[in-house]
């Protein structure tokens, strides 16, 4: 157990909602539909707990013939994705994400269930190509599973194939010693996942499936790396629906980005070289009048005998934020 701790002011995160309002009240004048806001720290993810935070949106607004959605993530989910996509698809008949910034991997899938996108000069989209950390992953030098990537396995073993230097050994036998065949089992199955799932999330609105289908195959498998930007030029390669994003309207986007992560910067709290306390909000989603988020908050100890760190006392919690007789009140959402 670590030892006790002197007594010290834990920081916490701003909660501007105040002044997020106030930008979403100028952009809703300036978009179709209603206008929803879904952004994620570099420590948050698209998680199947955002569905219920977007529910309580959306059931706060209420049957819509249009939404425009500002979407910025460095992906996560791609199943919450498409959760995502079917709950926005069951309120409004039209959807538009707005993308100013980053749009990665799972975030991208998301978009890919928008009729339209709209990107700025900062915008990307990204492949959604599968890696994934397994029990059975390598672990790196502080003893964390390593993330491992269907497309590396793939060109490992083309590459032993392609310089002939196997001596009639299959390259699988080799690769087993470094990585557990379960893995790479797991893997093929969420390549074959990820493929599925982005032809599941076009469908909700195009019609032509082989289009669909070569959209999803070149996302999956076309790209080099897994963070190549997909800019709007190349998105509309693609064959995606893509708009240039009005320059005001981008603007307005980049001062309701900055609220956010300003909300969304960490706020950690040392105690000692072994033991401290780490309070962040990762997720965000708003709309006119209401915030749903959820904040990180913990304390982390090294254990040096494992050379990790562990996390003890966790109250980490969704929160909804609106105004109540005049003021900003704070409560928890419980989601299970």
């Amino acid at each position: 157990m670590p030892k006790a701790r002197r007594r010290v002011r834990i920081k916490t995160p701003p909660l501007l909602f105040d002044a997020t309002q106030r930008v979403i009240s100028r952009i809703q004048r300036s978009v179709d539909g209603a206008f929803l806001t879904y952004w994620t720290s570099t420590s948050g993810s698209v998680c199947d707990n955002d569905v219920m935070a977007l529910h309580e949106l959306l059931q706060a607004l209420g049957p819509q013939k249009q939404l425009t959605l500002f979407v910025k993530s460095d992906g996560g989910s791609g199943m919450a994705a498409l959760r995502l996509v079917h709950l926005m698809r069951r309120y409004a008949k039209k959807v538009t994400v707005v993308a100013p910034l980053n749009c990665a991997s799972a975030a991208t899938m998301l978009a890919l269930g928008a009729d339209t996108i709209q990107m700025g000069p900062l915008s990307f989209l990204t492949a959604v190509d599968t890696s994934l950390e397994h029990d059975l992953s390598p672990v790196d030098h502080t003893n964390n599973l390593v993330a491992v990537s269907h497309d590396e396995v793939e060109r490992v073993i083309r590459l032993w194939k392609e310089t002939g230097r196997g001596g009639g050994v299959n390259p699988y036998q080799e690769l087993y010693k470094y990585l557990h065949p379960l893995v790479v089992g797991a893997l093929d199955r969420a390549s074959s996942l990820s493929l599925m799932l982005c032809r599941e999330i076009l469908g909700y609105h195009m019609k032509d499936r082989a289009k669909a289908d070569r959209i999803s195959r070149q996302l999956n498998s076309s790209y080099p790396a897994h963070q190549y930007p997909i800019t709007s030029r190349e998105a509309r390669r693609l064959g995606l629906d893509v708009f240039d994003l009005d320059p005001e309207i981008d603007e307005l986007l980049q001062d309701l980005n900055l609220a956010y992560s300003e909300m969304g910067q960490r706020a950690i709290t040392d105690f000692d070289e072994l033991n401290h306390h780490d309070n962040e909000i990762t997720n965000i989603l708003e709309g006119g009048s209401l915030q749903v988020f959820y904040q990180v908050e913990k304390d982390w100890h090294y254990r040096k005998e494992e050379r990790r760190w562990v996390p003890m006392n966790d109250v980490s919690a969704w929160y909804l934020a609106r105004v109540k007789a005049g003021r900003v009140t704070k409560s928890k959402f419980h989601i299970r």
